[in-house]
């Protein structure tokens, strides 16, 4: 419900608190007291346009509106801000300022937000009906889920959203396997050429840079070959450093003991570069013996270097990937010798989930046709004590065609009215006039009453060009209503102000516009204000005590909405 409100310096407002009550709250004043600024301030902490009604108090640099929600555990407006990662265990407080430029800011909880954010969740908490009013009952997309709710199909209709998004998924998935065969099918006389081309080539990762490599070696083989064969000898030679080392190490091992000993380190250390000169003369053999093969091995290098460039070349690539591309092309011919047994599956799921999906689809249409007949019989009961007896309400089930069937079912809800007799049905904002426009929402409000209602409902001037009877009847279901969830609104009517459990009212003084909250004998004095004008007389106490008396109805344990 909403808990509180404080508005400061926007348009003719320094400062008003206003502390609501579960129920049925009134706002009552004379013609041009205000009210409606202050319905417009809360708009504007729930979301709503700046600007306009709802500006700046002159002289002042910077308005705000607050707003304090206190909504049950499981509304949605408590799943948005957990997405969003705003804390709102108990309280939500949407604020809204708004500088004398013009420029807004919002918050929620204290944390500052976007006004898309703000006004998602001020929606969600608050529904207003007025003559300007686009939003709640008026805005078309929210009908579905409204009839779903009064239905009370929701499960079926998660279910129905379940079923189509596996629909959708199989779709996809055989679709993007009917690109792929075609795309393989286009191509596979070039796909099946290029395997083969490449299989035949059998390129590995790395052999065209060891190819050449060796063909560098080979090319220059002769003068290597002299190069190393010097090398060889002046290790192996009569002069060679082998020769001179075993020398060295021949006439240590004559000395003496004690002189051998003191010279270990040395013999040591001569006898390891012997070890390593000997080693080395063996490398250098073998590679000689490398260079001395056939003279077809360079020529075959040279072949094998040469087509492995050219298939690079031709296939656009780098040597290394001719091995991942011959894998690509035969992944694609497997792609078309198994993609035909593979589509059948995926059609076939295809079929299966559309089957489910139109099964759990239909199932819904009918309890969706059920619920709109029960509906429009209870619209219509609402309908003549309204002074809407000539009107005609319905909840229209237009089909759609396959391509517009979805998550949401298989067809498009819309809420009509007709409010002359033989006239054709249509929106409620187009056809209805500003006056029928609040009853009607109204009577379809009372009709939706149990079906989950928003945290409180806001009417404006619902009971305009009404008396009476009507008034009365206006009166009654708002007091119905408001058992339910609570309701402000702005009156004129003294038998709807009568039905209040809290009475604000609202007055201008000079230039400010004051706000007061009602006790018993001041609300009976507005009351008779209402019923007589500007000069109250015992008449019109007597007859307001009446009202007031008259129109409380039984207390039923009432959980906050």
């Amino acid at each position: 419900m909403l808990a509180a409100l404080t508005v400061r310096d926007i348009v003719l407002i320094e400062t008003a608190a206003l502390e609501f009550a579960p129920g049925l709250n009134v706002l009552t004043g004379e013609t041009g007291a205000g009210k409606s600024i202050l319905l417009d301030a809360l708009g504007l902490a729930a979301g709503g346009r700046g600007g306009g009604r709802a500006s700046v108090r002159p002289g002042a640099s910077q308005g705000s509106a607050t707003a304090v929600f206190e909504p049950p555990a499981g509304h949605p407006a408590r799943a948005l801000l957990a997405e969003q990662a705003i804390v709102a265990n108990g309280e939500i407080v949407l604020r809204r300022t708004l500088s004398a430029d013009g420029r807004t800011r919002a918050f929620v909880n204290d944390e500052p937000v976007g006004v898309a954010l703000l006004k998602d969740i001020g929606a969600s908490l608050l529904e207003v009906h007025g003559q300007s009013d686009d939003r709640g009952l008026f805005d078309t997309a929210t009908h579905r889920a409204l009839l779903d709710s009064f239905g009370g199909h929701e499960d079926l209709a998660v279910e129905v959203g379940a079923r189509f998004a596996a629909y959708a998924a199989a779709r996809a998935a055989a679709d993007a396997l009917r690109l792929a065969q075609a795309a393989a099918a286009a191509d596979a006389d070039y796909v099946r050429q290029s395997a083969d081309e490449l299989s035949a080539l059998d390129a590995q990762k790395g052999e065209e840079a060891s190819l050449a490599s060796e063909r560098a070696l080979l090319m220059n083989a002769s003068r290597i070959a002299e190069d190393i064969s010097a090398a060889s000898d002046s290790l192996s030679g009569e002069r060679g450093a082998q020769a001179q080392l075993a020398v060295a190490l021949k006439r240590l091992s004559r000395m003496g003991e004690e002189a051998r000993q003191a010279a270990a380190q040395a013999i040591s250390a001569l006898e390891q570069s012997f070890a390593l000169a000997e080693e080395a003369r063996r490398e250098l053999d073998a590679l000689l013996s490398r260079l001395e093969v056939d003279t077809g091995s360079l020529e075959r290098k040279e072949e094998r270097l040469f087509a492995i460039r050219a298939a690079a070349r031709k296939f656009q690539t780098q040597p290394d990937r001719l091995p991942q591309l011959l894998a690509d092309f035969r992944s694609k011919l497997d792609a078309l010798d198994l993609g035909g047994g593979k589509l059948k599956e995926a059609e076939a799921a295809v079929d299966k989930a559309r089957k489910s999906f139109r099964e759990s689809a239909q199932h819904l249409s009918a309890a969706r046709k059920k619920a709109a007949g029960q509906l429009e019989r209870r619209v219509a009961e609402e309908l003549a004590p309204l002074k809407l007896g000539h009107a005609k309400f319905r909840a229209a089930l237009t089909p759609l065609d396959d391509a517009e069937a979805g998550a949401q079912g298989l067809e498009r809800v819309a809420f009509e009215v007709a409010t002359v007799e033989g006239a054709p049905f249509g929106p409620l904002t187009r056809i209805a006039s500003g006056g029928e426009l609040a009853r009607f929402s109204l009577a379809i409000k009372v009709s939706l009453a149990q079906s989950g209602p928003p945290a409180a409902l806001v009417f404006d001037e619902v009971d305009r060009g009404v008396g009476g009877a009507v008034a009365d009847a206006v009166g009654l279901r708002l007091q119905r209503l408001s058992q339910s969830t609570q309701v402000l609104l702005v009156t004129h009517s003294p038998q709807v102000a009568a039905r209040a459990e809290r009475h604000f009212r609202v007055r201008r003084k000079a230039d400010k516009l004051a706000v007061e909250l009602l006790d018993d004998e001041e609300r009976l004095e507005e009351v008779a204000r209402m019923l007589s004008g500007a000069a109250v007389t015992d008449e019109a106490r007597a007859a307001a005590r009446r009202l007031i008396a008259e129109a409380q109805l039984p207390r039923k344990p009432r959980k906050r909405a």
